[in-house]
């Protein structure tokens, strides 16, 4: 079962009255309450934001399997090297 955080800090914000209501237009339009909406929309920004500062966690034999992976041979791909080896449609001039 998940585990549910209490909201317990507070961030103020002004805006103009045209921002707002577009803001409650789209929450409405989302069945989100203004506070919901704006909240899931602001997160969603910062994640997008920050992908150099994701991280994940591992266990030691999660890190093993994931280094196995990293350092395995690349499993063959006969299709795309064909592919890579063909002039391109725009190389040829265009369809056949």
């Amino acid at each position: 079962m998940p585990l549910i955080k209490t909201r317990s800090e507070k961030l103020d914000l002004r805006l103009t009255p045209s921002a707002k209501l577009t803001l409650q237009i789209a929450a409405s339009a989302a069945r989100r309450s203004v506070s919901e909406f704006v909240l899931e929309s602001a997160l969603a920004r910062a994640e997008e934001s920050l992908p150099d500062r994701q991280w994940f966690g591992l266990n030691a034999a999660q890190w093993k399997a994931f280094q196995k992976a990293l350092d395995a041979e690349p499993t063959p791909a006969p299709r795309l090297a064909k592919l890579l080896r063909e002039p391109s449609v725009f190389e040829r001039g265009g369809l056949k």
